[in-house]
C-alpha cells in the first residue's frame, strides 16, 4: 500500500510516505526501534533497549528485540510531543498579514491549504498531538488527518470560543450543548480580557459555573483564557479543567489549583515573542496596536515571573502549551526552550510535553508515553534535551500510530548517547 501526499505550492512539501509492498496475510511484521536513550515521558531512562511496534501500538519494549527497523542509537528518543494550546488554521498570508485578522480576504480553499500545511509543519517538529482553540475549520482538518487523507498531527479542537457576551448562563449552558453536538472536543472560555488590556477577570462566577458545568456534565473538559488572579481562582472554583495563560496569578491562586487539580498551561516562551517577531502581520488589528505591542515586550518578564512562582508549587499540574498562532505553528518546541532557560528541570520539561499534557487531554491511557499498549506515538532527535534544550529543534524521526512520517540521518552519531 502506497500513499503520495501533494506538494501544495506553499513552500512545503508533502513528501512521500510509503508502507512498502502488501503484508502477506496475517498480522504484519514488527517494526523495532533500536534506542541508546530513551526518555519513556513518566520521568524514567532506560539504555540500550528496543522499542517493538506491532500495527498502531507498542507492544513491548525489549533489549533482546532484533534486527532494528530503525537504528535511532545515535538520537535521544521519547514520545510524541503534545501541544495544548495552538491554533492550528492561523497562518500568515501572501500580502504579509495575519489570517484571519488580515485584510485580505482568503478563499476557504487557500484557508484549507494552508491548515493543511499547518498541521503537517507542526508533526515535522515532532509534535503528534496538538489542541486547537479553536475554529469551526478545525474539524474538517481534525477529521481529514484521522482518516489519514493527509499527514499532519492529531488534532483536538473547541470549535470556537466563547465569553460573557454569550449571555446568561442558560444560554451559555445552551452553546456548551450547541458546540458539543456540533463534534468539538472541549470547552473554549474567554473569562478575562487579554494581557494586552490587563487581564482583568470579564465573566461572572455564575457565568464560569455555567459553562464548566454544563461541559462536565456532557463529559467534555474546560479551559479558560484568565489572565488575573480572581478570573483564574473564578474558574478554577467553578470546576474548569485547566487555566490558559495566568500571567498575574498568585501564589494564593496556584495553591488552590494544586489543591483542586486545576491545571496550568503558561504559555511563555512563543507565543509573545511571536507577536513581537512578526509585529508588521498583526498590527492594526484590534488591541495589537502601539499601547498593545509594548505591553507584550513588558509582559515577558511578567510571565516567565509567573512561571518561576509556579514551580515552587511542586503538586500543581503544569501542562505544556504554546498558544502558536500565525507564524508560530512549527515552531512550538521554542517553548520548551524557554521553559528550560527560566528554570524548570529539563526532565520535567519533557514530562510535562508528553504525560502530563496527555493526562490533561484525558489520553493518558492512549499517549504521552513510551510503554506497552500505548499508541505508537515516537520522536527522536539530533542531541539530548536533558543537556541541550536546543536539540528539541532538530527532530530526526516522527512516528505517529506506528506509521513513519519522518527519518533523517542523524549527522553527529552518538550525539544523544550521553546521560
Amino acid at each position: 500500500m502506497k500513499r503520495v501526499w501533494a506538494c501544495l505550492g506553499l513552500s512545503v512539501c508533502l513528501g512521500v510516505v510509503s508502507a512498502g509492498q502488501p503484508p502477506p496475510a496475517g498480522m504484519p511484521p514488527p517494526v523495532i526501534i533500536k534506542t541508546s536513550l530513551l526518555l519513556d515521558g513518566k520521568g524514567g531512562m532506560l539504555r540500550n533497549t528496543s522499542i517493538v511496534v506491532e500495527g498502531s501500538r507498542i507492544a513491548r519494549i525489549d533489549p533482546n528485540a532484533g534486527p532494528p527497523t530503525y537504528d535511532l542509537t545515535a538520537a535521544t528518543v521519547m514520545p510524541g510531543l503534545i501541544d495544548t494550546h495552538v491554533h492550528v488554521d492561523h497562518h500568515i498570508m501572501p500580502n504579509g498579514r495575519a489570517w484571519p485578522f488580515g485584510s485580505r480576504e482568503e478563499t476557504p480553499r487557500e484557508t484549507a491549504i494552508y491548515g493543511v500545511a499547518m498541521v503537517y509543519q507542526t508533526l515535522m517538529a515532532g509534535f503528534t498531538t496538538v489542541q486547537s482553540l479553536g475554529s469551526a475549520s478545525d474539524k474538517d482538518l481534525r477529521d481529514a488527518v484521522e482518516r489519514g487523507d493527509i499527514p499532519g498531527t492529531r488534532v483536538l479542537t473547541s470549535l470556537g470560543s466563547m465569553s460573557e457576551r454569550t449571555g446568561t448562563p442558560d444560554q451559555i449552558r445552551q452553546y456548551v450543548r450547541k458546540t458539543v453536538e456540533q463534534g468539538a472536543d472541549l470547552i473554549k472560555i474567554f473569562a478575562s480580557k487579554s494581557i494586552r488590556e490587563g487581564g482583568a477577570q470579564t465573566m461572572t462566577d455564575e457565568q464560569l459555573r455555567a459553562a464548566c458545568g454544563e461541559a462536565k456534565a456532557l463529559g467534555k473538559r474546560s479551559v479558560v483564557h484568565a489572565h488575573s488572579a480572581e478570573a483564574a481562582k473564578a474558574a478554577t472554583l467553578a470546576g474548569c479543567t485547566s487555566i490558559e495563560h495566568g500571567a498575574f496569578v498568585t501564589d494564593e491562586v496556584f495553591s488552590l489549583m494544586e489543591e483542586r487539580g486545576t491545571y496550568y498551561d503558561p504559555n511563555i516562551g512563543l507565543v509573545l515573542q511571536n507577536y513581537l517577531e512578526h509585529k508588521p502581520a498583526f498590527y492594526g488589528s484590534g488591541n495589537y496596536n502601539d499601547e498593545g505591542f509594548a505591553f507584550m515586550e513588558k509582559g515577558i518578564a511578567i510571565v516567565s515571573d509567573t512561571f518561576r512562582k509556579a514551580l515552587a508549587h511542586k503538586k500543581l499540574k503544569i501542562v505544556y502549551g504554546t498558544d502558536a498562532t500565525a507564524g508560530a505553528n512549527g515552531r512550538n518546541y521554542e517553548e520548551f526552550i524557554a521553559r528550560v532557560k527560566i528554570g524548570q528541570a529539563p526532565m520535567d520539561a519533557v514530562v510535562s510535553a508528553t504525560s502530563v499534557s496527555a493526562e490533561s487531554l484525558g489520553m493518558e491511557k492512549r499517549i504521552g508515553t513510551i510503554a506497552p499498549g500505548f499508541d505508537a506515538d515516537i520522536v527522536a532527535f539530533d542531541g539530548n534535551p536533558l543537556q541541550d534544550p536546543t536539540a528539541v529543534r532538530r527532530a530526526v524521526f516522527v512516528m505517529k500510530g506506528g506509521r513513519v512520517f519522518k527519518n533523517v540521518n542523524v549527522k553527529s552519531p552518538g550525539r544523544g548517547a550521553t546521560p
